[in-house]
């Protein structure tokens, strides 16, 4: 299935598999075009409405019942696309609040923090996402469905509650006039104790991230 036979008229654009296919080709082409960097001032802003409108799909296809694939095994969709350069636009767009902290598993007990990247998470999220679309245009719809739905808990899910997180986080610091804590040198693959997430953090006043991020102060 070809990029213009996403829309065609005949499809029941209330059909559950092509409000979840739109919802995910929005979110990729939007995320595309804010990493090219040419509205600096807005990307956090964006990046925050786009991760919570993936995750409302994302809710969508949780709470749906289980999509099983036609096939027992799952077609070739190919190479995948590099996602290298998003990664990597992301990375110098969002310096210096690319790093954040995470607890990975809520509900397991006495987990320290590790750090993620923003930049990271969210080329691992297209990765996901472009899997199940790569079925979708070849018109395997329930093989793209159930790809959406098992990566939704086991990968794309998770990494974007925690990406959008970390952006809430960061607007409101600047919205209520609050300081931000970098984490100064924090490498991700470090997994450190909530002392050293404290020894390794450094300040940086709102003022210096609220302009070229975007945002702007109450």
């Amino acid at each position: 299935m070809s990029d213009a036979m996403l829309h065609v008229t005949s499809q029941d654009p209330a059909d559950f598999a092509v409000q979840i296919a739109d919802s995910i080709e929005s979110f990729i082409v939007a995320t595309t075009e804010v990493a090219k960097g040419d509205e600096p001032d807005s990307a956090v802003p964006f990046l925050l409405l786009e991760v919570s409108q993936l995750l409302l799909t994302g809710g969508r296809l949780g709470a749906h019942e289980d999509i099983l694939p036609d096939e027992r095994y799952e077609a070739d969709t190919g190479p995948e696309p590099d996602v290298d350069d998003l990664r990597e636009r992301f990375a110098v767009l969002l310096d210096p609040v690319d790093v954040f902290s995470e607890v990975f598993d809520p509900y397991e007990p006495r987990k320290a923090p590790v750090a993620h990247r923003i930049s990271d998470n969210l080329a691992d999220i297209v990765t996901d996402l472009r899997h199940g679309l790569a079925h979708y245009r070849e018109g395997r719809t329930t093989e793209a469905l159930w790809w959406w739905q098992f990566s939704y808990f086991s990968n794309w899910g998770p990494t974007a509650s925690a990406t959008l997180r970390a952006l809430q986080s960061l607007v409101s610091h600047v919205r209520l006039g609050q300081p931000l804590q970098e984490l100064d040198g924090l490498d991700t693959d470090e997994d450190l104790a909530d002392e050293a997430l404290a020894e390794e953090a450094g300040r940086v006043m709102v003022e210096e991230i609220a302009e070229p991020l975007g945002l702007r102060t109450s």
